[in-house]
Formats: C-alpha cells, structure tokens, sequence
C-alpha cells in the first residue's frame, strides 16, 4: 500500500556555527622559539561552544587537533571534552603552566600551537590590533599577557570618549574580565 501526501519532502538543512574569529602567523620558525602562533577572539565565555569552532577550522589547516589546554581563570565551565570534526577532543587546565590570556592546541601531526585569547568583551578595533600583533611575523616576541597589558594601557588613550555603550561600539575600553566566584 502506497501513501500520496501533499506536503513536500523533508529537506536537510545544515546548521553551521559561526566560523572562529582567528589569526594565525603565515609561517612559524621551529617549535619553541615562538611564544604566539596567532590570536583567537571567542564570541562568549562558553567554552565548550567556543572551542569546538575553533578546533572545526584548525584541524584541517594544522591536522587533528587531540588535546586542549586552557588555563581555568577566565572561563567559568571547561568541559572535559568536545567535539569537533567528527572526533573527541580532550580539554585540560593549567593554573600555573599556562598563560591566562593563552590557549594551547595539540595535535598529532604537528606541534603545539599557542593562541592569544582575546577576550569577548573587548571592542572590535582592540581585537583588531591585537590579533594583528599575535599573528605578525615580524613584531619582536611577546607574551599573551604583555600583549593584552599593552592594549589595556593604551586603549582609553586612544578612545574619542569613554565607552559609549557595548564592547563593539567604537569608543568602548577594553576591560579585565572578571569571572563569577565558584561554589
């Protein structure tokens, strides 16, 4: 017995997220004489959303990405795991190892790679200067750290008013974040 409906098949849409707002250096010397490979700006503080964006576009530029470190000061959940790509991908945190404005990837193909975080709520022309300092080749080496104190001293300076609303209006200072306190 056969069924004739009027309604149209059900068509698969997919969903893609937004694709990681990143940064990376064109060429990198060897392994351990580059402090930044790049800069990441995450959209929030959801780092489980957050990193399996970023790992989506980096597995197929740097090979499978198999492990992440965060350090836990500024993210206020880190899974043990995510998802990108179809495989899992352990998440860790260093306290005291790892820069607090730095990510680091793993992967099995090729070395570690270290990323600026820029936090989300800094404004875009911040952002902008950042992720162009993480990712030139040419700028001397700099710590995520040094970087983001830089911004932060020069960011009122260059503002034409004090922050006039959200952190993607021109004019907005960038501001430490500070994370909720933990049960």
């Amino acid at each position: 017995m056969s069924a004739i409906t009027d309604h149209p098949s059900a068509r698969t849409v997919p969903f893609r997220a937004p694709s990681a707002r990143l940064a990376l250096k064109s060429v990198s010397p060897s392994p351990g004489q580059v402090e930044l490979d790049g800069a990441w700006w995450p959209r929030s503080r959801d780092l489980s959303d957050e990193l399996s964006a970023l790992a989506d576009v980096l597995d197929p530029l740097w090979g499978r990405i198999t492990r992440i470190a965060v350090n836990p000061r500024y993210w206020p959940v880190i899974p043990h795991r995510i998802f990108a790509n179809g495989h899992v991908v352990k998440v860790g945190w260093f306290t005291t190892e790892l820069d607090p404005h730095k990510i680091l990837l793993l992967s099995g193909t090729s070395g570690p790679w270290d990323l600026l975080v820029i936090p989300p709520e800094v404004s875009a022309p911040s952002a902008a200067r950042l992720m162009a300092a993480a990712s030139a080749g040419t700028t001397p080496q700099s710590t995520a750290t040094a970087l983001l104190t830089a911004e932060l001293v020069d960011a009122p300076s260059t503002s034409a008013a004090a922050d006039t609303g959200g952190p993607d209006r021109p004019g907005a200072e960038m501001r430490p974040y500070a994370p909720p306190p933990r049960p």
